[in-house]
């Protein structure tokens, strides 16, 4: 709730927009590099596994296992309960990653915002 009270309410100017790509350049304030993330199968292997769409992310391979370890002890699927955290602890870091990334966007905005008010005071003086 707090985050739609500050991007529709408060600082609608500032809140990144969620379903657009970020407006500023990924590597800024980081001076050597970022790891790039890439997905763990191909587009073609989720399609041959027959993956619902819901879980074709960045933690697909790790889904893939749990069905593997579940079909290999059919009917003993607690033994797999390993492999079920594994996939959650996954998709816990993917969300804070893209948490992260929503905060980073969302401060650099906010930079961006007293940077021009800064600038537009010093030319009035």
């Amino acid at each position: 709730m707090g985050n739609q009270i500050y991007a529709y309410i408060t600082h609608p100017d500032t809140a990144p927009d969620i379903k657009s790509s970020p407006t500023f350049d990924p590597l800024y304030g980081f001076p050597n590099g970022r790891k790039e993330r890439v997905l763990p199968l191909s587009r073609e292997e989720m399609d041959r596994a027959n993956m619902p769409l819901d879980k074709r992310d960045y933690c697909a391979d790790i889904w893939l296992d749990y069905l593997t370890c579940r079909d290999k002890v059919y009917p003993l699927t607690a033994k797999c309960d390993h492999d079920y955290h594994k996939y959650y602890d996954c998709q816990y870091d993917d969300f804070v990653l893209r948490m992260k990334e929503y905060e980073r966007e969302k401060r650099l905005k906010e930079r961006a915002k007293r940077i021009d008010a800064k600038r537009s005071k010093e030319e009035l003086e």
